[in-house]
């Protein structure tokens, strides 16, 4: 098989893994660590050091380089101010805990080195967010549970990635004969290199230097070449370099990184997708005597002794009960950083000649495929025990925030309804915090909405921005979240200007039209401007539908009712709700007609 067919092959097999992910629901490593399995070990079809020879060792790098750089530069500093106790534990003293015990397995079961034990450590008291997001959507834990994971996730995501890289230097330096002070100078030219990295791209983005669609291309061909240079300067201390590279640009308001955070994550998804079908195929099988068996110790010693000690410490007077901490210590998957950082640390530390260097990969991806198949298919069912699982979700997502996006979730939000605000402009997002609307800045479409969009208690999406485009994406995005019907978009205008033919999106991406085929967005804000008002009213026998429209007038629109139970049935081009006593209806009624005055009564009879 020719190099260009096998590199060609890594990327369809990483989309299709992603692809199937996202159809069921599952981390897409789960998917991507199988595949590099079947084909490399098991059929023997993918040989990467045969294939790439020299030319792996860089490219891995290079990778993962990339990827740390994109972890870290969703980390801010504010944000984990802004998160409870319980978290700020979680990945702090709940990570060392989880560490510690880790690493004295790998060193009393897998006979590891006390020094490759604590590398094994470090990398695999991590979780992750493109691990914990999936597997949260599917269990649906309650919102507190969900907070805890999803914000540990973020945060312990680049700094474990951090901690790892200064073990990885200790043990190269000593393996290597280096003092003390030749770690020092690793770590010091690690910082001095990123930090000198992030100020060189922040001043050219606030001087202007950059051209908007060359940011994203300057800020990728900076971070290779600070990981690079600093490899230069001081041995291995690259992927310090990148890491706080990233943490320093994600901490700085003076810039806006939103587009270059996007590009990072398609890149990365497609890094990752690549990379991980490369490394599982790298393994060899059979696996040294008696690994097979550590790793499945170690896993279990994982599942029911190092994370569930780690959460009775960091949750001890805290706010959660018993049955909140019993599922906070079930779910830990192992994820991105785990796999990614051990296949390069496992070559490098191969290269010196270190002993046991060759384990570390087979025992994190025993952990790694341990914790993710055994968590996603028990904790739904460990929620519902519990007690710990939400409801029937009844919120609503709200893609926009313009005026008739943000009186429309005002009015759910006055009737108790769980409402989330998103949108990318800024000034509009804004408004809908000066309304008290809970929001989220930035693009729902993104790899960062997968990972910090919180959905507890979300089961609608209402998309109602002013660009078609946005709109009829994100109901095929969240149509697999809450199902077709419960996706609905809203036109834009009534027709497409003329001679321009049809606007309509393909059947592919069509979706319900909120609240019918007549209404459009331009035709809400006309009604609006016009002094038309929201009128919510609990209909009962004696005062229904038909009671509402002879008071408020029959050319009223009727958007949506909630019935007792706070589900929400809106109406739209698929589904008209017959709107039942007990039920709040919510309408856009007109302005009432003024009286008519004595002159005109008079002119009248006359």
């Amino acid at each position: 098989m020719s190099l260009a067919l096998q590199l060609a092959l890594f990327v369809a097999l990483g989309f299709l893994a992603q692809w199937g992910a996202w159809r069921l629901r599952l981390p897409a490593i789960l998917f991507l660590l199988l595949i590099g399995l079947l084909l490399g070990p098991a059929l023997g079809w993918l040989e990467p050091d045969v294939a790439l020879g020299p030319l792996l060792f860089p490219l891995v790098s290079l990778s993962v380089a990339v990827i740390l750089f994109e972890g870290s530069l969703t980390l801010r500093f504010s944000q984990i101010r802004g998160v409870g106790v319980s978290v700020l534990r979680l990945v702090s003293v709940g990570a060392l805990i989880s560490l510690f015990i880790l690493a004295a397995a790998a060193h009393w079961l897998a006979a590891m080195s006390w020094e490759l034990a604590l590398l094994f450590g470090a990398l695999t008291c991590v979780t992750g967010p493109t691990v914990i997001v999936p597997m949260l959507r599917s269990v649906r834990p309650n919102a507190r549970i969900a907070n805890v994971l999803r914000w540990e996730g973020i945060i312990i995501d680049p700094l474990g990635a951090l901690f790892a890289v200064l073990v990885f230097e200790a043990i190269v330096s000593r393996q290597q004969g280096h003092s003390l002070l030749v770690f020092g100078l690793t770590i010091v030219s690690g910082g001095v290199a990123g930090t000198i990295g992030a100020f060189a791209l922040t001043h050219a983005l606030r001087r202007q230097w950059l051209p908007e669609y060359l940011q994203s291309f300057g800020a990728l061909a900076l971070v290779l070449l600070t990981f690079a240079a600093a490899n230069e300067f001081a041995h291995e201390s690259g992927l310090l370099a990148v890491t706080i590279m990233g943490m320093i640009l994600a901490n700085r308001r003076d810039i806006a990184i939103e587009e270059i955070l996007s590009f990072k994550e398609h890149l990365s998804t497609l890094l990752i997708s690549a990379l991980f079908i490369l490394l599982a195929a790298r393994l060899s099988w059979p696996l040294p005597p008696g690994i097979l068996f550590a790793g499945l110790v170690i896993f279990l010693v994982a599942q029911f002794i190092a994370r569930p000690l780690g959460v009775l410490a960091s949750t001890l007077g805290g706010s959660l009960n018993w049955r909140e901490r019993a599922l906070l210590a079930w779910i830990a998957p192992r994820g991105i950083v785990a796999a990614a950082v051990s296949a390069l640390f496992a070559l490098r530390l191969e290269q010196t000649g270190m002993a046991g260097a060759d384990l570390l990969v087979p025992l994190t991806f025993t952990l790694i495929i341990g914790t993710v198949v055994l968590q996603s298919a028990t904790s739904k069912w460990l929620a519902r025990r519990l007690g710990v699982a939400e409801r029937e979700p009844h919120g609503v997502l709200v893609i926009g925030a313009n005026r008739v996006a943000r009186t429309i979730a005002g009015s759910l939000a006055a009737q108790g309804v769980v409402v989330l605000v998103s949108d990318d402009d800024w000034f509009d997002i804004r408004a809908a915090r000066m309304d008290n609307l809970r929001t989220w800045y930035g693009d729902a479409l993104s790899e960062q909405a997968e990972r910090t969009l919180d959905l507890a208690g979300i089961g609608q999406l209402f998309a109602m921005s002013a660009r078609r485009e946005t709109n009829s994406l994100a109901c095929v995005k969240y149509r697999v979240e809450f199902g077709r019907h419960r996706a609905l978009r809203m036109r834009i205008i009534d027709r497409a200007p003329e001679g321009k033919g049809s606007r309509e999106p393909a059947s592919m991406l069509a979706a319900p039209r909120l609240f019918g085929d007549a209404v459009t967005l331009a035709s809400l804000e006309d009604r609006l401007a016009q002094g038309w008002k929201i009128k919510s009213t609990r209909l009962t026998d004696a005062f229904g539908l038909d009671r509402f429209l002879a008071t408020h007038g029959k050319e009223s629109l009727c958007l949506y009712g909630v019935d007792e139970g706070g589900a929400v049935h809106v109406a739209s081009s698929d589904h008209s709700p017959r709107f039942r006593s007990g039920w709040t209806l919510t309408a856009l009624v007109p302005p009432p007609v003024p009286a008519a005055t004595a002159s005109e009564v008079a002119e009248g009879l006359d």
